[in-house]
This record gives C-alpha cells, sequence and structure tokens, in this order.
C-alpha cells in the first residue's frame, strides 16, 4: 500500500455522457462509479432488520482506528471524539458506510466523516467518481490529484482515494486539501484486515418495495442499505454493481411552494400520491409531498435509466411508508 501524499492542480476531466436534475448525490455521470464491478447480483440469505445496528461495520472501525490526536492536530480543533450514534450510508455512485468524528464543540463546517465504498471498486470507479464531482460541483472549487493509495481527488472540503480494492472519502469542515490528503493516508493505513461491509442492512418497513425496487435496478439488490436520518425519518435503499435506488425525506419549509416551482419544468408529470407528487420523466426522480413541511425524494441513479411505469409502481410502493 503507498502512504506517499501530494496534490496537484486537475489535469483530465473525465467526460461525460449526460447529467439528470440534482437530487441528494447529484447527477450521474457514465459510466458509473460501480459499472466494472460484477459479483453476483443477488444477495444471499434473508434481509435483517437492524433498525439499532450501526450500519457501517467497517466505516465505523476506521473512525475507532484512526489516530485522533493526529485528526485533532491536522485539523487544528480542541478534541476529537467518535460519534456513537450510527448514521446512514451514503447513498449514490458509489455508496459510502460512514462514521463521524465529532470535532470540538460546534466546529464551522462540521465534523469529520470517513466513507468506505459498499462495494469493492478500481480505477475506473475512482475515474466515475471524479467525473461526477465535475459534472455537478457547480461553482465549488476544481479537484485537484492527490497521490495516495492508488490515486486520488480532492477539494478544501474532502478527498477520495482508492485503496485495497475500496474507495475512501474524507470529508470535513473547510481545510487545506493537503490536510485532507493526510488523512486519507493515514485511514488507509488502516485499512488492511477490515471485515468486508455487510452486503444487507435492511429494515422490514422497507420490504414493501423490494420486488419493484428489483424491476426499476433491473436486477435484484445485491447490497442493501436501509436506515434513518438524524430526525428520525427512514431511508430504505436498494443497489447493484452499476444502480442504486433509494427513498428519502427531508423537513421542508414551504413545501407546497417547492412542489409547485417543481411542477413548471416541462419534464414533469404528476402521479397521484401523498399530498401531492410529481414524476420527472428526463430522470425518473419521484417527490412527494406530505403535508406542509415535508417531502419525499425517490431517486434512481444512474438517472432515467428506467422505465416510468416501474418508477411510478415502486414509488406507489413505498409510498405508504412516509404517509400512513
Amino acid at each position: 500500500m503507498r502512504i506517499r501524499v501530494a496534490v496537484a492542480a486537475l489535469v483530465l476531466v473525465v467526460p461525460l455522457a449526460g447529467c439528470g436534475s440534482g437530487n441528494e448525490a447529484g447527477p450521474t455521470p457514465t459510466p458509473s462509479p460501480s459499472a466494472a464491478v460484477t459479483p453476483s447480483e443477488s444477495p444471499s440469505g434473508t434481509p435483517s432488520e437492524t433498525p439499532s445496528a450501526p450500519t457501517a461495520k467497517v466505516a465505523d472501525t476506521l473512525c475507532v482506528r484512526i489516530d485522533q490526536t493526529l485528526v485533532q492536530r491536522t485539523l487544528d480543533v480542541s478534541s476529537v471524539a467518535i460519534q456513537t450514534k450510527p448514521l446512514p450510508a451514503e447513498l449514490g455512485l458509489p455508496t459510502y458506510d460512514v462514521c463521524e468524528l465529532q470535532l470540538g464543540t460546534g466546529t464551522p463546517g462540521g465534523n469529520l466523516r470517513i466513507g468506505v465504498s459498499v462495494r469493492p471498486a478500481k480505477l475506473t470507479d475512482l475515474a466515475a467518481s471524479r467525473a461526477t464531482y465535475n459534472a455537478t460541483r457547480g461553482s465549488a472549487e476544481v479537484a485537484k490529484d492527490v497521490i495516495a493509495g492508488d490515486g486520488g481527488f480532492g477539494t478544501s472540503r474532502f478527498v477520495v482515494v482508492l485503496d485495497e480494492n475500496r474507495l475512501v472519502k474524507v470529508s470535513g469542515p473547510a481545510a487545506k486539501i493537503e490536510k485532507y490528503a493526510a488523512l486519507a493516508a493515514a485511514t488507509l493505513q488502516n485499512l488492511p484486515g477490515l471485515p468486508e461491509p455487510e452486503p444487507l442492512v435492511a429494515r422490514t418497513e422497507c420490504e414493501r418495495g423490494s420486488s419493484e425496487a428489483a424491476a426499476v435496478l433491473g436486477a435484484p439488490a445485491s447490497f442493501r442499505r436501509d436506515g434513518e436520518t438524524p430526525t428520525g425519518d427512514l431511508i430504505c435503499g436498494w443497489g447493484t454493481a452499476s444502480t442504486v435506488l433509494w427513498t428519502s425525506e427531508a423537513l421542508v419549509p414551504e413545501a407546497a411552494r417547492v412542489m409547485d416551482t417543481a411542477r413548471k419544468s416541462p419534464t414533469a408529470e404528476s402521479i397521484p400520491l401523498g399530498d401531492e407528487a410529481l414524476i420527472d420523466l428526463k430522470t425518473l426522480t419521484v417527490k412527494m409531498r406530505v403535508g406542509d413541511d415535508r417531502i419525499v425524494t425517490m431517486t434512481r441513479l444512474p438517472a432515467g435509466q428506467a422505465d416510468k411505469n416501474d418508477m411510478t409502481a415502486f414509488a406507489l410502493a413505498m409510498a405508504g411508508l412516509y404517509t400512513n
């Protein structure tokens, strides 16, 4: 494993085949970050309900293993402590199991997160992850090369590196990219010998949509990542080697006005869910309003690469989980 750390200006932008509208994980490039991995798509065993168990055992181990004094010194914070409450996976392409280190008290920009890709990864996945950032960064800073492990990239807010067939993401408050590169290299030192991520982290409540999810994904899910937000809202997630699908709920002030704005899109179409709901005919993302202050989002990545009727059937199957 290479622990040499350096950063350089971005010299290559990976071309994209297209992108969709914004959502939690942003537009999706082609190829997908997991497209190069092709193990069996059918998980063995029966998903077990894990409402209170950690959803990121590998990542939790990294938070335990990393030198907290190094973190404190590198980020110049008053203290470092492990957050014991389990965090939901960072769903997207790729999907990361994550854990968190609390930095001081009220550190501007939040805490330090360490994520490990749920699926094995290769250089093509690293390139696709970088392409995703390039496609969705908007006015955010340009990524730079990070020389650690098998390579990486990052900004003043995060670094993604590849090693031991996993993508590792270290993110947090604004700092020099060299500091995140150093923390990523320290994280890589703890990868050897870690247990493999659990393929199935599932809740029984989410099972209502599993058959419909398989139709949207194009195959039965090879991994599951169900969980809940810090406010207790349920997240249900299904994934394969190249696709991920999930539902999430957020508190949104003036939710009706937000939906009115979304309805003006030429690709928006109403569907009969919740108090009101829309499906974007381009991305196939579904947004459903529940009451005055909640919006449920159902997202498939890559965006748009599924049948509209399948996505609608999935939304119908999952809607009651958030409206009952």
